[in-house]
């Protein structure tokens, strides 16, 4: 559907909010013709409830009919509850809205609808400055509560989103809370945002001139590391990192004091979670906005430049194992002397950071990571490796000024005590995967808050994008080494947000394409990292990994599903979790969480006029999956017009007690 101009589309839209209230009159209408039967069946389907119920409290920790209380099969407890089966089709719209009112199922249809006209898309912002402008504050928060609002967002504060955070857990469904107020930025303020932040303090004082210029280090490196000096570094035209993202929120520089108060927007997040989910729950955080960007693309980089230095090292073995991360140590001085690195003795300890492990003896890691959370080490001192060409120790970056120490141990502080008041809490926190020139230094500071906090339980989560090449590799070195060192690994698996601005920078700036060719391809990348992670949980003491699967897609659920069975994971192992949005895919989160699957939905909260740029982001991503959308407006439709015709239109969703709060708040980890 098109419209000529502004003026159709605001009358479409109050056609369409006249359409929702008559529906919602006539099914009161009808359902008070047949409240009477309705109300006959109901006391004899409670009267059935209670008896199944009863029998169910008879199976109590992991017993199950015929066997032991407490029997375990390996990694898989058995359940404590009975659940309905699970339909894999996911087209029961019944059993996928049982805990939503009627009111909510019209409500979700109309804005759904209204995501598929591509002129109320397209031009969503005008429409938002015009109706505030028409509507008054008052009456235009109440419009996008009945609205959009209403459907995507779970309400204003920990107060407020408590009883939707509640009833969903009644439900079989738990909470990944998220802070999503946010400032709306023109694309001139988001640029200028991007450029202050990703020069270096240096550069701006010193020489500007010098902001692309490599470093003697890189020119020592194997051409393989050349691409590092384009990939790495900010260029203008992409400097707006929202362009073709809908899906993710991004932050942007915007001085020292706006990341502590970002630090503190997340503390709040984890006091809401500790509140509003007793505990069950998740917060989400995102690493660019606790710091100066510039700071995670020099670390990027480091990650880069020494990962091409581990190939150079480890080429007398006769071959390169792209996922290893240490080094044997008696393997290490042969190796730099054959490539003409001559230290004097005892320079090693300087550069490498020696790990005793059980039965394996000594090993290395290139960079002394445990130390580069401690905020009393100088940055300089850490950051070095030996040049290939001079055979001498050497910066990984070029020059890091005092203001730049004192801003890089400004962000890891603020990521330290994140994960510390977690713990503290008892919550844990997910950390979202951004941009590939963000992401090794991302992803490495992530390990070593596992490496630092998850020592008895998983306190933090990392994010792997299966769109990416390395996605597989990634995650394998990553679960080594938490195995290594015996620690939680914690993952939320994703296929990734970036796509499209991804394949544009990286044709651009003439470096290799860094996802793979198709979607085919990526399914294939989140199949393999599923099954590899399964895998490795037999390794393992059981609970010591825990992996989310954040889809949508059916498919990789089914997927999923099958190869829990196949490798004795049961639902209630909260080993493997489920993850979906608020707001979307309501027939995938239900049926698993109702059937004993642990699931979470990704909820954002905050004020009405602060998570307008949130609500743009979902408009525009539900135009972009109408195919899915499709499905879930067909079930919606078909559910309303059942509970119209059956005398159910003023239906209150009531949770059955196998179905309680204490069943669904059990996490999905240790």
């Amino acid at each position: 559907m098109a419209f000529r101009n502004i003026h159709g589309a605001k009358l479409y839209v109050s056609s369409a909010l006249r359409l929702q209230n008559h529906v919602l009159r006539t099914g009161r209408e009808v359902c008070a013709m047949t409240s009477l039967p309705t109300r006959l069946a109901r006391r004899k389907s409670t009267k059935t409830n209670l008896q199944e119920d009863a029998q169910g409290a008879s199976l109590r920790d992991g017993a199950r009919p015929g066997s032991a209380p407490g029997s375990i099969v390996w990694h898989s407890l058995s359940s404590s509850h009975q659940h309905p089966e699970l339909d894999l089709t996911f087209a029961n719209g019944k059993e996928a809205y049982k805990s939503k009112k009627t009111s909510e199922l019209v409500r979700a249809l109309f804005v759904f609808n209204l995501c598929s006209v591509e002129a109320l898309v397209n031009r969503q912002k005008e429409l938002l400055k015009w109706s505030r402008r028409a509507l008054g504050q008052r009456l235009f928060v109440t419009l996008m509560r009945q609205t959009f609002y209403g459907h995507f967002v779970a309400g204003a504060d920990q107060e407020e989103i408590k009883p939707m955070v509640t009833r969903n857990q009644a439900f079989g469904v738990k909470s990944i809370l998220d802070y999503s107020a946010e400032e709306d930025l023109s694309a001139e303020q988001a640029t200028e945002a991007e450029i202050e932040g990703c020069v270096p303090v240096s550069i701006e004082v010193e020489n500007p001139d010098s902001a692309h210029r490599k470093s003697d280090l890189h020119q020592a490196m194997p051409p393989a590391d050349a691409e590092a000096g384009s990939r790495f570094r900010m260029h203008e035209e992409f400097a707006d990192r929202r362009e073709g993202v809908t899906s993710a929120r991004t932050y942007f520089y915007e001085g020292e004091e706006q990341c502590d108060k970002n630090m503190h927007i997340f503390l709040n997040c984890i006091d809401a979670v500790s509140h509003a989910t007793e505990k069950s729950g998740l917060a989400a955080i995102k690493l660019t906005a606790l710091g100066k960007p510039h700071l995670l693309l020099q670390m990027s980089e480091v990650l880069s430049t020494t990962k091409h230095f581990f190939r150079m090292l480890r080429k007398s073995q006769g071959e390169i194992d792209e996922g290893e991360v240490l080094f044997r140590l008696e393997n290490l001085d042969p190796r730099l002397k054959e490539i003409g690195v001559q230290l004097d003795e005892g320079g090693q300890r300087t550069w490498v950071s020696v790990k005793d492990i059980s039965n394996q003896g000594k090993e290395v890691d290139l960079l002394d990571w445990e130390n580069l959370l401690d905020l009393n080490r100088s940055l300089s001192q850490l950051l070095i490796v030996p040049n290939l060409k001079t055979g001498k120790l050497q910066p990984l970056v070029e020059s890091i000024s005092e203001d730049e120490e004192l801003q890089m141990k400004s962000m890891l502080r603020r990521v330290n005590r994140i994960a510390q008041y977690a713990q503290e809490k008892e919550v844990r926190i997910m950390v979202d995967a951004e941009q590939t020139y963000f992401q090794p230094a991302i992803r490495r500071l992530t390990m070593e808050m596992m490496r630092k906090f998850n020592k008895e339980r998983s306190v933090v989560f990392n994010t792997y994008q299966c769109y990416l090449k390395d996605a597989f590799d990634d995650i394998v070195v990553d679960m080594d080494l938490a195995r290594r060192e015996n620690f939680y690994f914690g993952a939320k698996l994703v296929r990734g947000a970036y796509m499209e601005q991804e394949r544009e920078r990286a044709a651009s700036l003439g470096y290799e394409d860094p996802i793979n060719p198709n979607y085919e391809a990526t399914t294939e990348m989140y199949h393999s990292v599923v099954e590899e992670v399964m895998r490795q949980m037999h390794m393992r003491e059981q609970g010591k990994m825990a992996v989310m699967i954040a889809s949508h897609n059916e498919d990789t659920v089914r997927y999923t599903i099958q190869k829990m069975k196949e490798h004795g994971i049961g639902p209630n192992d909260r080993l493997i979790c489920f993850g979906q949005l608020y707001g979307m895919c309501d027939q995938v989160s239900f049926p698993l969480g109702q059937a004993g699957y642990s699931v979470y939905k990704y909820v954002p909260y905050g004020p009405v006029e602060e998570v307008l740029p949130y609500l743009s982001r979902r408009a525009m991503e539900n135009r972009g999956v109408l195919k899915k959308v499709k499905k879930e407006k067909s079930l919606l439709l078909r559910e309303i017009m059942r509970r119209l015709f059956t005398g159910q239109f003023l239906y209150k969703p009531v949770a059955k007690s196998n179905q309680s709060i204490s069943s669904a708040a059990s996490p999905p980890s240790p």
